[in-house]
C-alpha cells in the first residue's frame, strides 16, 4: 500500500475483526462483538475509498447504497428460519466476486502485455502495478488469481446448492448420476469419478494457462470448478448439511484471501485467512462432534452404512395436550431439545414461556444441544438468545448427555437425527457412530412433531416407537401454547 493512513486503517479493522471472531465464540459477549465487525467493516470500506486508486465515487455510491439496501431488506424481512440458507447464498456472491476479480486480474496482464509490445503506456493502480513485475512475479500472480477463480467458483455453485437444499428447492437425497432399472437404480456413473475427473481436467488446464496457452483454458476451468462446486454439494445429504455451511463458509474466505494476494490488498488477505481458518475449524469440530470424517462428509455425503437397515417395530403413540401438562406437574427435572421444527414454527418465545413457568414451580429446567441441531452452526442458541432463555440452562451435549437417566421428562421439539437411537444400535444406519442426545434413557420422552415423516435427511428415527415415547403432534408453537394455560 503506497498511502498511510490506509495501512494503518486496515491494520485497525484487522485488529477489530480477530475481536469480532473472538467474541463471538460467546454468547453474552456476541453482541459486543458484532458491533467491532461493523466498526471494523466501516473503518474498511472507508479506507479503501480514499486509499490507492480511488476514484469513480460516484459508481462507488450507488453500488453501496445498492449493497446497503439489500442488506437492509434481508436483515429486516428474512426470519430466523431462513438465516441458514441466507448465510449459504451470501456465500456464493464472495465466490462470484473472487471469480470476477481474477478474470480482471488476467485481463490486465493480458492489456499491460499488449501496452508494452506497443510500447504503450498502462493507466491504472493495478495496471501499473503489474506493469513493474517481474516475469516469476506474473506467474505467481497467474497462479493467485487461478486459485482464486477456482475455488470462487466452487463456492459460487456449492452455495446456491447448499441455499436450494436449506429452502426445500433442491432434493437433498440426489446422491449421483443414476440409470434406471426395472427394480433398482444403478449408478452408471461415480460421483467420485465425475469429481476427480473434473478436479484433473482443472489441473491439466491450469498447465496449460501458465504455460501460454490462452485465457480460453482459464475460461474452460471455471467450467470446471463450478460443475465441482454443484456435483460436490449435490452429493451430500441433509444430515450434513451445518457441516457444508460452515465448510462453504470456509471455501469464502480462502477465495477473498486469493482475491487478496491478487490485489496486493492486506486487509483481503487478513480477513481471506480468518474466515477461511475459522470456517475450516468450525467443520472439523463439527464433524468430530458427528464422529465423522471431514473428507467422508464432502466427498460421500451423509452416511456410512452400508447393509440393510434394521426394521422399526411398534407403533407411535400419541398424547394430548393434557397428558404432557400432567406429566410436567408431576416431573421435578426437565430437559427440552429444540431442533429445526423449533424454528420453523417460530416457536422459541413460547418454549421460553413455558420454560419460564416450570422453573417457577420449582423444576429443573435445561435445554440440550446437539453440535448440528437445526441447519447452521448455532442456531439453536441464536433462537434461545432471541427468547431470553438464560445462558446457563443451556448446555452442549457432552455437557448433559450423561444427565438423561436422572431426568424425569425430556419434551423434543423438532428433532430428528440428533435424538435418533438408530445411531448406536443399527451399524448399517445412514447416522451409524454419530454422536446423539440420548434422550430415550429418561423417564419419559415427549416428542412435538407435525406428523409420521422422517425428517429433512429421510432417516428412521426407532426413538418414536419406544415405550416411554409419546408423540405430540401438531405445529410446535400451537403445541407448546396449548400447554401454557394447563400450568397455571
Amino acid at each position: 500500500m503506497d498511502f498511510g493512513f490506509t495501512t494503518a486503517a486496515y491494520v485497525v479493522a484487522a485488529v477489530l475483526f480477530i475481536l469480532a471472531l473472538g467474541g463471538l465464540s460467546g454468547q453474552e459477549s456476541a453482541k459486543r462483538a458484532v458491533w467491532y465487525g461493523i466498526v471494523g467493516m466501516a473503518i474498511a470500506v472507508v479506507a479503501t475509498l480514499i486509499g490507492p486508486g480511488a476514484g469513480l465515487w460516484g459508481l462507488s455510491i450507488v453500488l453501496i447504497a445498492m449493497g446497503a439496501a439489500v442488506g437492509y431488506q434481508l436483515a429486516t424481512k428474512v426470519e430466523m428460519t431462513q438465516m441458514p440458507e441466507l448465510v449459504a447464498i451470501m456465500h456464493s456472491l464472495v465466490g462470484l466476486a473472487a471469480v470476477f476479480v481474477g478474470f480482471n486480474a488476467d485481463m490486465t496482464i493480458n492489456m499491460v502485455d499488449a501496452a508494452k509490445a506497443a510500447g504503450e503506456s498502462v493507466e491504472g493502480v493495478f495496471a501499473e502495478l503489474v506493469a513493474k513485475k517481474s516475469p516469476v512475479e506474473i506467474t505467481i500472480l497467474r497462479v493467485e488469481l487461478v486459485l482464486g477463480i477456482w475455488i470462487g467458483a466452487v463456492t459460487f455453485t456449492g452455495s446456491v446448492i447448499a441455499y436450494g437444499k436449506l429452502a426445500g428447492k433442491v432434493d437433498s437425497a440426489a446422491k449421483q448420476m443414476m440409470l434406471p432399472n426395472e427394480e433398482n437404480p444403478i449408478p452408471f456413473i461415480s460421483g467420485h469419478a465425475l469429481n476427480a475427473g473434473a478436479a484433473i481436467l482443472s489441473i491439466i488446464l491450469l498447465m496449460m494457462y501458465l504455460g501460454g496457452s490462452g485465457s480460453w483454458t482459464l475460461v474452460l476451468m471455471t467450467l470446471a470448478a463450478l460443475f465441482i462446486g454443484y456435483h460436490l454439494i449435490m452429493g451430500i445429504g441433509g444430515a450434513d448439511m451445518p457441516v457444508v455451511v460452515s465448510m462453504l463458509n470456509s471455501y469464502s474466505g480462502w477465495a477473498a484471501a486469493a482475491i487478496g494476494f491478487s490485489l496486493g490488498n492486506d486487509l483481503l488477505i487478513v480477513v481471506g485467512a480468518l474466515v477461511g481458518s475459522s470456517g475450516a475449524i468450525l467443520s472439523y469440530i463439527m464433524c468430530k462432534a458427528m464422529n465423522r470424517s471431514f473428507v467422508s462428509v464432502i466427498l460421500g455425503g451423509f452416511g456410512g452404512g452400508g447393509g440393510e437397515q434394521m426394521a422399526v417395530e411398534g407403533e407411535q403413540i400419541a398424547i394430548d395436550a393434557d397428558g404432557v401438562a400432567a406429566a410436567l406437574a408431576d416431573a421435578d427435572s426437565v430437559i427440552i431439545v429444540p431442533g429445526y421444527g423449533m424454528a420453523v414454527a417460530q416457536a422459541q418465545q413460547s418454549v421460553s414461556e413455558l420454560t419460564r413457568k416450570m422453573r417457577a414451580a420449582g423444576k429443573e429446567v435445561r435445554f440440550a444441544i446437539h453440535p448440528v441441531a437445526g441447519r447452521l452452526p448455532g442456531h439453536m442458541n441464536v433462537l434461545l438468545a432471541e427468547a431470553k432463555v438464560p445462558y446457563d440452562i443451556v448446555l452442549e451435549m457432552d455437557e448433559i448427555n450423561d444427565d438423561f437417566p436422572d431426568t424425569d421428562v425430556v419434551i423434543v421439539i423438532g428433532s430428528n437425527d440428533i435424538v435418533n437411537p438408530a445411531a448406536q444400535d443399527d451399524p448399517n444406519s445412514p447416522i451409524a457412530g454419530m454422536p446423539v442426545l440420548e434422550v430415550w434413557k429418561a423417564k419419559q420422552v415427549f416428542v412435538s412433531k407435525r406428523g409420521q415423516g422422517t425428517g429433512y435427511s429421510g432417516i428412521e428415527n426407532p426413538l418414536f416407537y419406544k415405550e416411554n415415547t409419546r408423540m405430540f403432534y401438531g405445529d410446535a408453537k400451537a403445541s407448546v401454547d396449548s400447554l401454557l394455560p394447563k400450568l397455571d
